[in-house]
């Protein structure tokens, strides 16, 4: 059964109303800013979230309707480099070019290796008491997992 809905734009293009039309469906409407950021959402059943956005249009705030925020910041290249939730906080950084080189997640840690070619070749994880490796051969296309108790 295909899902239908009903949609409504207002005069710039952004979507304000949405309604699935199924047994499961809900609604919402929204408003948006100058920049067509969305800014506010409310759902059907009461749930809403507020939003703030950088001058790149990045999400960098959310609070939802539980009181629960959201944060999140970027680098100079518009890449994430921050996130943190109620429940989590994240780190990222990145190498020369453009590739993911180190991810902190709460406290486990992942570091990543690329071949000349910018193929991810080598992660390297800590999480709380174990480190798991995983180098990966471009040429023989294999993989070597190693988990070591610290």
């Amino acid at each position: 059964m295909d899902n239908k809905v009903i949609k409504r734009y207002d005069e710039k293009g952004n979507l304000i109303y949405y309604k699935r039309l199924d047994p499961c469906g809900f609604e919402y409407y929204s408003k948006h800013d100058k920049k067509g950021n969305e800014i506010y959402r409310k759902y059907d059943n009461g749930y809403e979230y507020w939003c703030k956005y950088d001058k790149n249009k990045n999400n960098i705030y959310r609070r939802n309707s539980s009181g629960r925020e959201f944060w999140w910041k970027y680098d100079k290249y518009n890449r994430l480099i921050y996130k943190k939730s109620f429940f989590d906080e994240e780190w990222y950084k990145y190498d020369d070019n453009n590739n993911l080189k180190y991810t902190m997640i709460n406290e486990n840690e992942n570091w990543y290796k690329y071949d000349v070619f910018n193929n991810e070749v080598n992660i390297t994880k800590q999480e709380f008491e174990s480190i798991k490796i995983k180098e990966y051969n471009s040429r023989t296309k294999c993989s070597r997992f190693e988990i070591m108790e610290i």
